[in-house]
Order: C-alpha cells, then sequence, then structure tokens
C-alpha cells in the first residue's frame, strides 16, 4: 500500500483519537488487517483509559446472562433467519410464566445479572401479555435486569397495540423492563433491508425506537449483522446512522457487530470470514468514537477469534451465553462457561471482570 502524506495524515488523526468521516473509513478499511488492528487497539486505549478507577485498559469485562426467546412465532420471514415459524407449525411455541421462571432461577444460580428476552413478530400476543410477563419477572427476580423487545419488535407492537412508541416504552418500563437491546438492526441502510427482510422495520424506524428508548432514560445497545448482500459504503453508512443517533441522545452503552450465518437459511448470499470480521470491528471502533464499548461476537466466530478481537478493538467479550436459540439454528453453536471466558482473557494479559447491562462492575 502506498502511504502519501494525506494517509499518512489520517493515520496520525486516527492514532491522536480524532474523528474520521465516511471517506476515511473506506480508505482505513484497505489497510493491511494488522495495521487497522493496531489503530483500532490504539483507540480502545484512548476509550477506555479513564474506566474503572483508570484501570479500563487493564480489565477485560464480561457478562452472566441468558438470551430467552419467548416465542418463535413470527410474521415477517427474514431472509437470514432460520429461527421463526408460523402459528401453525408443530414446534410454535409461546413461554409459559413457569418456564421462564425455571430459566430465569438458572441464571441466578450462575451468578447472572440479566435476561436478554427477545421474541419473533407474533401477531397475536396482546399488550397486557407483555405487561404482565414483565411484571411477573420483576416481582419474582428484582435483581435481574430485563434487557428486552429489540426495536424491530417495538414497531411490530405499535403496528398491532395501536399505540404510540412513548407510549408503549412507558408502559413496559413501569412493568419491568430495564433497557433494550438492538437487535434487527443488520445494516441500517434500506436497499440493504427491503431485500433481507422486507416486512420488517426501516431504518428510521430502528433509530426512532432507539430516540425514544434514550429520551425515556433507557439505555440500548446498537448492533450490525453483514457480510451478505450490503456494500462496504453500506456499513459504513450504518455506523454513521448509529453514531450520529449516539452524537444526539448517547443512550448507546456499547456496538456489537456479527457476520451473517447462513446455513439453514433462506438468504442465499457469499458469507464473509474471521479476517473480514475484524476488519469490520476494528474499522467501527475507529468509527464509533462516542460508544465506550465494542464487544467481541465470539458467539458467531468462535472463542479464538473472539479472543483475537480483543486485539481488535473490543474491551469485552459479551456474554457466556447460557442458552443461544437463534444463531445456533443457522448453524453456529460455540459455547463457553465463566471459567472459559476468564482464560481467554487473562492468557491475553488483561484482568477478567464481569459487569452488568451498564458496564459496572459486580464483583
Amino acid at each position: 500500500m502506498i502511504y502519501d502524506a494525506s494517509l499518512a495524515s489520517l493515520l496520525g488523526k486516527v492514532w491522536d483519537g480524532g474523528r474520521i468521516d465516511q471517506t476515511e473509513a473506506r480508505r482505513l478499511y484497505q489497510l493491511p488487517l494488522e495495521e487497522l488492528g493496531a489503530l483500532a487497539d490504539r483507540r480502545r486505549s484512548l476509550a477506555k483509559a479513564q474506566a474503572y478507577e483508570g484501570r479500563g485498559n487493564d480489565i477485560v469485562t464480561y457478562i452472566v446472562d441468558r438470551n430467552v426467546n419467548y416465542t418463535n412465532v413470527c410474521n415477517v420471514y427474514c431472509k437470514f433467519c432460520a429461527f421463526y415459524r408460523v402459528e401453525g407449525d408443530d414446534d410454535a411455541y409461546v413461554i409459559s410464566h413457569d418456564e421462564i421462571d425455571r430459566k430465569i432461577e438458572e441464571t441466578v444460580a450462575l451468578g447472572g445479572t440479566q435476561i436478554l428476552m427477545q421474541g419473533g413478530h407474533h401477531p397475536k400476543l396482546t399488550l397486557q401479555w407483555y405487561v404482565d410477563l414483565l411484571s411477573h419477572i420483576k416481582g419474582k427476580f428484582p435483581q435481574i435486569n430485563i434487557h428486552g423487545f429489540s426495536p424491530s419488535e417495538f414497531i411490530h407492537f405499535r403496528e398491532v397495540f395501536q399505540l404510540s412508541l412513548d407510549e408503549i416504552i412507558s408502559q413496559f418500563v413501569k412493568a419491568g423492563l430495564g433497557s433494550i437491546p438492538g437487535g434487527g438492526g443488520e445494516i441500517l441502510v434500506d436497499r440493504v433491508r427491503k431485500r433481507i427482510s422486507p416486512l420488517k422495520a426501516l431504518s428510521d424506524d430502528w433509530l426512532e425506537v432507539m430516540d425514544v428508548a434514550h429520551r425515556l432514560g433507557l439505555n440500548s445497545t446498537a448492533t450490525m449483522m453483514f457480510g451478505h448482500v450490503e456494500t462496504v459504503e453500506e456499513r459504513i453508512e450504518h455506523l454513521e446512522r448509529v453514531r450520529a443517533q449516539q452524537d444526539k441522545t448517547g443512550g448507546f452503552t456499547a456496538f456489537i457487530a456479527w457476520t451473517f450465518q447462513a446455513e439453514n437459511t433462506k438468504l442465499r448470499a457469499p458469507t464473509v470470514g474471521a479476517h473480514e470480521y475484524l476488519r469490520m470491528q476494528a474499522l467501527s471502533r475507529i468509527y464509533l468514537d462516542n460508544i465506550p464499548n465494542i464487544q467481541s461476537s465470539w458467539v458467531t466466530q468462535g472463542q479464538e477469534i473472539g479472543q483475537i478481537a480483543l486485539k481488535f478493538g473490543a474491551n469485552d467479550l459479551g456474554s457466556i451465553m447460557i442458552e443461544e436459540n437463534v444463531v445456533s439454528q443457522a448453524g453456529t453453536t460455540f459455547r463457553m462457561g465463566i471459567a472459559d471466558m476468564q482464560r481467554l482473557i487473562e492468557d491475553l494479559g488483561y484482568e477478567a471482570r464481569q459487569r452488568d447491562n451498564w458496564y459496572r462492575l459486580v464483583n
């Protein structure tokens, strides 16, 4: 690669913590992977320097939580999803209170602090069903944060319940909702969304939910699922829209990117591997200068790449994933316990610490 004066200037700006634009991001994307990774690691250090009483550079965090998919019935039929079912399928389900109690009891016994609760877009579940579920969980397990319902689910709720997002989210918070996951982000470019999930929330819808949630005091995460029909420029556009929203409301606690998992899905697209995953995670760390935490996606990449990602901008290894049902349906079945996660972190010379949803240390 030819290092002219303009590229040298760009590299210096990134090293010093400066904000880059989309054109500069496209140029950084073309760097050799190890050089891009070194820049991302530098930006991680700058972002975490003041965290945890000035020890942020020495600490890598993880969370103990459980994915709870309250239903697999869904009427948006995303081409990239192998999890959804229609109401008449033999294995379609809606979770019972007894079943969710059992799952949370197991989570608490393992030291868990949170459930990540998402589901399909069920056409017949009522507002009262959701309020009752949240109230039941919070009443029985007040120590557990309910990190629940992706933006696309809230857009579905708005259509089904015929209420505003403000009213729905407010009722959910009153019943026990603590934060919102960034699922359904995919690529925040409507050309892409109309190809892979034409019945699902569009880009402005996804961002509107996050805007309302942040204004009502809820934090959330942001995500990107890439490596299918999008271009590199569209990935960067996704990062730009996430960064602009964060500039506006400051409510994103973390960003998580992962690659499309193709097995058992209807989407026929060339997938990408670990090299491309690390490249995009590194670029995300540099571009998202206002989001403090970048999470490694070992669930889709495996433990080894998940560990390497800690040198490509990530400061968090995510969840031990007591349960995961969506990605595993697409053929990816990596698993990890607390001891495994601590070992991966400590083998790189970091201190492994458990955190909660808000990145507060809990041990």
